[in-house]
């Protein structure tokens, strides 16, 4: 075969390739800081919403509240909504990135 010539089953593996890691790659929640909310209340629906345990959630709610944001939920975007309507209904700032 003739260097830098693909046939057409090999552009198809990596086309297919590439749609599989699209699909299963995984996606973060990121929570950002803002002037309204309190510690105590992010650090609470942070335990509800993402199941973090106390320590993990004050964690999160510094670097959130120093850095800016932080990455508070990793997964497949099907299960990541939720946790992202859920924050946003209590009035924090969350996206998926």
């Amino acid at each position: 075969m003739v260097s830098g010539i693909f046939s057409s089953s090999q552009i198809c593996t990596e086309e297919q390739t590439s749609i599989a890691q699209k699909v299963t790659l995984n996606k973060n929640v990121v929570l950002y800081n803002d002037d309204v909310n309190t510690f105590e209340y992010v650090i609470e629906a942070l335990i509800e919403v993402c199941n973090h345990n106390s320590l993990q959630a004050e964690q999160c709610t510094y670097l959130v509240h120093y850095k800016g944001k932080c990455a508070v939920k990793t997964g497949k975007m099907i299960d990541l909504r939720p946790v992202q309507i859920a924050l946003l209904d209590r009035g924090l700032t969350a996206s998926i990135e």
